[in-house]
């Protein structure tokens, strides 16, 4: 069975997050594509506080690698798209940090997921690896430091979210985010939201569609 995102749960404000152009419900849910964003408040803290994954192979599961993990019930998922101001499509990718790349890599296959790529770079002067996992529609990717194994949880960082118009995206949110700009995916163009100055407490950034390649003729 494929494992999938349904749910991000996020310690922050409802208010926060429709100040930056998503549309949240009355009881705090917030739809992005297949995944439900369950805004908590900051009385559950800061930041992603947890998650909520389909097909997990025990549904009793209460952590994945250090991080908060529920199954999720089919019929509690998500059924369709929410339509944002913001233009918000669905996730492109979560950022999971691992102090322990070859730990987290090991709890990660223990339940069903295979790293499908890897990328090296170097983050203010230190080497660091990318690790991309499949969590249905949305790409998790890992990252950490390559040799390096420190005690301490996996933590999920922050999100990016494909808009259907990066530019109409950042003309809205003004000065609260970043000018847009090439991203590292050829072909598309990434805005990064100021997220302190809107009250959120997750680093999100807003990403153009993918280029789709015309197929022979």
């Amino acid at each position: 069975m494929t494992v999938t995102l349904a749910e991000l749960v996020v310690a922050d404000p409802p208010d926060a997050w429709r100040s930056a152009g998503f549309s949240v419900d009355d009881e705090g849910d917030c739809l992005v594509g297949g995944v439900r964003i369950r805004l908590v408040g900051r009385e559950g803290g800061a930041g992603i506080v947890g998650w909520s994954l389909g097909g997990l192979p025990d549904p009793t599961r209460a952590e994945l690698d250090g991080v908060p993990t529920t199954a999720a019930v089919p019929s509690t998922m998500p059924t369709g798209p929410g339509v944002h101001p913001l233009g918000v499509t669905h996730i492109d990718h979560v950022v999971l940090l691992s102090p322990d790349l070859a730990r987290t890599t090991a709890a990660l296959a223990a339940v069903g997921l295979d790293v499908r790529r890897e990328r090296d770079a170097v983050l203010g002067g230190t080497p660091m690896r990318q690790l991309f996992f499949r969590l249905g529609e949305v790409i998790l990717e890992v990252v950490g430091a390559p040799g390096s194994a420190s005690d301490g949880p996996a933590q999920l960082w922050g999100v990016t979210h494909t808009v259907a118009d990066v530019d109409a995206a950042a003309a809205l949110l003004g000065e609260r985010t970043s000018p847009v700009k090439d991203a590292v995916q050829p072909g598309r163009r990434i805005t990064t939201l100021r997220h302190r100055d809107l009250g959120m407490s997750v680093r999100t950034a807003l990403i153009s569609p993918h280029v789709r390649r015309a197929g022979p003729q």
